[in-house]
């Protein structure tokens, strides 16, 4: 037992206490592997060993410093406590063992067998829980709430659940102060069990909050970091939903020009409809595969191909020439799927379709600064400004092709993009899309 010798060196040691608390907690949540088995509400015996491995290390080390003279640093009831709220009476009955053996060997006899019993009272308090959401409630001023809970309980309306570990903790900490007071019918008190001295009823009270908050700040910051990383989950399943959608409008939009081409081949050249469905099978099979948000540059060109080869078909390669100056380095270069189709139906649609003698479309690539360009020029009719402008968009552009285009980009990747169009009537239209190279970063991943 240590004596403060005044309620200034009380909250001191409040202070000190919590923040070491909140500085462990923080540093713990850094770690990738960490949060990965704090947020997996039902953990395997691997997952609750790495719970351990990462946490009873750290209190070990307090537990040293509080004997060399930090009192401050000794977190072992508090940390046996959390091990046990979060990963189970094992867990934290051998966490509790481990970290309390430093005070065990220093003639600490009860450090022992009290951590492990806070150990176990976390681990029975999680087992006993109807929701395990009810942990992440436990907050630094969750005592605030305690009137409210008694009128429930006084009302018989529902348990407060989160009040439970509250309890449990206070308890705990009321027992530890009891039992280091107990003589055990010796005439001296052994130094059995390590505790301040609380020698009036408002240290006692300073005393048992500086273990709660103890307990409820770590917990605090990691259920703000388990928010942040639900939100990021939430976003990315709103992303691919949000793909999903502007993929089902342009591949019914894709496929049914694609068919009436088809059916304009089947009245005169029954042969050449033949090979242009081989090629709407190909492409069919694209389509009908499983969605992904990017794919290597040179599948999109491939598929760009087969789209082609069906349109030199149908007007003929007098009519519709394609070329392309492609740099190899960008081939393997991630795009989103889907990204070129739309815009090479508008140049032929609307810029190569009407023009007598036909035209051309070239298609270039190059990389830049870790920055990936695609260009797609015709020299078709070109297109008056306001139909640019409603082809640009800003979420109110006419038509499905080019303006999806535009809508996913910038759901793909936010402001770190360009989409230019610019077309001269009578001379044609250059549209280039400039976009983050994310080879590295998918090779990275991967």
């Amino acid at each position: 037992m240590q004596t403060l010798t005044s309620g200034k060196d009380l909250l001191f040691l409040l202070v000190l206490k919590v923040g070491l608390a909140a500085s462990m907690a923080a540093l713990l949540a850094r770690s990738a592997t960490f949060r990965k088995v704090l947020y997996t509400e039902m953990r395997n015996s691997e997952e609750k060993m790495q719970l351990l491995l990462f946490m009873a290390p750290t209190l070990v080390v307090g537990v040293f410093l509080r004997l060399v003279g930090y009192r401050f640093a000794d977190l072992t009831l508090e940390g046996a406590f959390l091990l046990g709220i979060l990963g189970g009476s094992v867990a934290g009955s051998i966490g509790g063992a481990i970290v309390s053996l430093p005070a065990f060997f220093f003639h600490e006899w009860l450090a022992t067998p009290m951590a492990v019993l806070a150990g176990a009272l976390g681990g029975l308090i999680r087992a006993i829980l109807p929701n395990h959401e009810a942990i992440w409630n436990f907050g630094p001023f969750l005592f605030l709430g305690i009137p409210r809970w008694m009128f429930r309980v006084a009302r018989n309306v529902r348990v407060a659940w989160e009040m439970v570990p509250l309890a449990a903790v206070i308890a705990l900490e009321l027992g530890r102060i009891a039992l280091s007071h107990a003589s055990f019918g010796r005439p001296a008190k052994p130094n059995w069990l390590f505790v301040l001295d609380t020698p009036s009823w408002w240290t006692l009270a300073l005393v048992v909050l500086t273990t709660v908050m103890a307990v409820a700040v770590p917990i605090k910051i990691w259920n703000n970091t388990r928010i942040e990383a639900k939100l990021k989950q939430h976003e990315d399943l709103l992303l691919n939903a949000r793909m999903t959608a502007l993929a089902s409008q342009i591949n019914p939009h894709f496929l049914f020009n694609t068919l009436n081409t088809v059916s304009s081949l089947i009245r005169y050249n029954p042969d050449l409809a033949r090979g242009v469905l081989l090629k709407l099978s190909s492409i069919l099979r694209r389509l009908l595969r499983k969605q992904e948000n990017f794919v290597p540059l040179r599948e999109e060109l491939g598929f760009i191909d087969d789209y082609l080869d069906i349109e030199v078909a149908r007007f003929g390669p007098d009519k519709l020439q394609i070329s392309k100056e492609l740099d190899e380095d960008t081939l393997e270069a991630y795009v989103p799927c889907m990204l070129l189709q739309p815009i090479v139906e508008n140049s032929i649609k609307h810029g190569l379709a009407p023009k007598v003698g036909g035209g051309e479309i070239c298609i270039r690539t190059a990389r830049r600064d870790g920055r990936l360009l695609i260009e797609v020029e015709d020299n078709g009719l070109g297109m008056p400004p306001e139909r640019i402008s409603a082809l640009e968009g800003d979420g109110v552009a006419k038509g499905i092709g080019i303006s999806n285009v535009h809508e996913r980009l910038r759901v793909l990747y936010g402001d770190d993009f360009r989409f230019d169009i610019h077309s001269v009537e009578g001379k044609g239209t250059f549209v280039r899309i400039d976009v983050p190279d994310l080879v590295p970063v998918l090779e990275s991943s991967s």
